[in-house]
């Protein structure tokens, strides 16, 4: 699988460490980031994986960035692209090329809170259980299919820092399991269903 990042790659270390048992299935065979400053491009590199940087102010547009993210991502021949806090949108070129196999997360549970401010959405709704969501990657923003989810407790005292970390803690175990998944037993659509995706 290849791993994009944007930040500090917490989500990628879980997976690398995943990945350290044969058993788990999947292994990682490079990273991708839309910055250059990213932390986790570090991490990658210590791991000896190839780093590559497809910043989006280095192409004239969203289109042509979007094609240099395919590019570079598609070199790599991966079976499962995994997005691990990387905080931009993928477009239709992408997802031409490599759709069906795009994973990500999400701080909530989908399809409630979409977007960026999940957590803070949360809090000022006033919910007392939000969660973490793993689901495959369509053209939408947070739309995917739903592989699998985690409930967290909104609690009395917490902040959109608090609430945050508690769903990145759930998040990324519940990740690791849904890769090593998909990766060893591969994943299906319900046919009474398209929305419903069957893991092993």
């Amino acid at each position: 699988m290849v791993v994009l990042v944007s930040g500090a790659g917490t989500n990628l270390g879980a997976l690398l460490e995943a990945s350290a048992d044969e058993g788990w299935g999947a292994v990682v065979v490079g990273v991708v980031s839309d910055r250059s400053d990213a932390p986790a491009l570090q991490r990658a590199r210590d791991a000896g994986l190839p780093a590559e940087v497809v910043a989006l102010g280095d192409s004239p547009d969203r289109a042509a960035w979007d094609a240099a993210l395919t590019d570079a991502v598609a070199a790599l021949a991966p079976d499962l692209v995994v997005l691990a806090g990387f905080m931009r949108l993928v477009g239709p070129a992408f997802l031409a090329r490599l759709g069906g196999r795009v994973v990500n997360t999400h701080p909530a549970l989908s399809p409630s809170f979409p977007g960026t401010r999940a957590p803070a959405d949360a809090l000022a709704y006033g919910v007392k259980v939000t969660g973490a969501t793993v689901l495959l990657v369509d053209e939408g923003v947070d739309t995917g299919a739903v592989l699998a989810q985690v409930a967290v407790p909104v609690l009395d005292d917490d902040d959109v820092v608090t609430l945050h970390e508690r769903i990145k803690t759930a998040e990324r175990p519940l990740l690791v399991d849904v890769v090593g998944r998909m990766a060893r037993g591969g994943w299906s659509t319900s046919p009474d269903n398209p929305r419903k995706v069957l893991l092993p």
